[in-house]
């Protein structure tokens, strides 16, 4: 099989590392994806995405060991996903200039000594700190393993994405199962059995960064770079504008569960938290299927319709979560996370198509933006909930999808092609 090339182009004031337009990046389009790789950069998700859903799983156990309010419990979520958000365009940027094959499994490490430090943090500061490592393990792993999954695409690029983005939902989904499971019964220090988690996965990121390396030629060829689409910079900057909007939906949406729905089900139904973690769980799988079809069906259909039905489409259920009973609210929460999620890939192939010079920059800032606007959501709204209540919050999200919109100024990417 022909090797993906990545090129430097000489046109731009600074280099930057793209995927060659070249006949070799053609041939190997033409035979299809490499699907080992694709598959392991997608476990690999699944565990880095695993060990850091264990954040959120534990707070009803902080929230009563440390006696903290709603906003507290917010601040640990924006410690992590502010870090992440912060230096995940920092490391696209960096990479996009000099790629290092090996980064991702150093990311890891940062995953590996946040867990330790987060089973064994006795101070509010402490678990601050541990949140804050690991979503610097979480800014180091993303920008690459996307640029990795392009490259095994196969000229599939919404495919790729998709199972890439698979193996991080399901890791996020099966987080609150094991809390559930081990971690509540155990203890906060049974977090630091995850240990062994991160470590498996630093070695399969390893192999990875092999697989990586000889596929990586920095030269100059100009010439070999071919703009995805014609549009002029103002059309492009509208595009984006319009993307951050509707990533803004789904990651505040998403963060008013992942960070508040346990709670919201003790308070209002009475549920156990072992409970509550499951139904966290059956959301957050039906997130893993939304994902894994939101990818194929862009490839097929377009982009642009995917974006108007995942996050407009939501609309009618998230305005009825806050009247429904408990068999209701899961029904709903599942066609939630159905219908959402189904943008993630969607987002991200559409502004990597925009800016295909500038890959893992744009990749670490959307990337970035969905923990970013998730820890800003998840602060902010435990700020709402101590001045209200749950209730209240779910009111408000509620009308959070209507934003989907502004998809109508995004443009028809097949029609705009150079």
């Amino acid at each position: 099989m022909n090797k993906p090339v990545i090129v430097t182009e000489e046109t731009l004031t600074t280099p930057v590392v793209v995927e060659a337009a070249t006949p070799s990046a053609a041939a190997s389009a033409a035979t299809g994806p490499a699907y080992a790789v694709l598959f392991a950069i997608s476990v690999s998700h699944l565990l880095n995405d695993l060990m850091q859903s264990l954040i959120p799983s534990i707070y009803p156990i902080l929230k009563a060991n440390y006696a903290l309010d709603y906003t507290q419990i917010g601040l640990i979520s924006l410690a992590f996903q502010f870090t992440s958000s912060l230096l995940q365009p920092v490391v696209g940027f960096y990479t996009d200039r000099k790629p290092m094959p090996y980064s991702l499994a150093v990311g890891m490490g940062f995953t590996l000594a946040g867990l330790l430090l987060l089973a064994s943090a006795q101070q509010y500061a402490v678990i601050l700190l541990a949140a804050a490592i690991i979503g610097t393990g979480s800014a180091i792993f993303h920008p690459e393993s996307a640029r990795i999954a392009r490259l095994a695409s196969g000229g599939r690029y919404g495919f790729a994405q998709s199972v890439f983005q698979v193996g991080g939902n399901f890791g996020s989904a099966a987080g609150p199962l094991l809390a559930a499971l081990i971690v509540v019964p155990f203890g906060q220090g049974s977090v630091a059995w995850f240990s062994a988690v991160a470590a498996l996965a630093m070695l399969i990121l390893w192999r990875i960064g092999s697989w990586y390396k000889p596929r990586i030629v920095v030269r100059k060829a100009a010439q070999a770079l071919k703009d995805v689409v014609n549009l002029p910079p103002g059309r492009v900057r509208i595009a984006l504008a319009v993307l951050v909007a509707l990533m803004f939906s789904k990651a505040f949406y998403t963060a008013s569960i992942s960070s508040y729905y346990t709670f919201y089900l003790i308070e209002k139904f009475g549920v156990t938290t072992s409970t509550a973690q499951i139904l966290l769980f059956v959301f957050l799988g039906a997130n893993v299927v939304g994902v894994y079809f939101g990818g194929p069906l862009g490839d097929r259909f377009g982009r642009k319709r995917v974006l108007w039905f995942s996050v407009l489409g939501a609309l009618p259920f998230t305005l009825l979560l806050p009247y429904a009973d408990l068999t209701w609210s899961v029904v709903l929460t599942v066609m939630i996370g159905l219908i959402m999620a189904s943008a993630t890939p969607a987002i991200i192939v559409f502004a990597q198509e925009l800016m295909p010079h500038r890959f893992g920059l744009i990749s670490g800032i959307f990337y970035g933006l969905a923990f970013g606007l998730g820890g800003i959501g998840a602060a902010l709204l435990g700020k709402l909930a101590d001045l209200t209540s749950l209730d209240t919050v779910y009111s408000v999200c509620a009308v959070l999808p209507a934003i989907g919109l502004l998809a109508v100024f995004l443009p028809r990417m097949k029609a705009e092609r150079a």
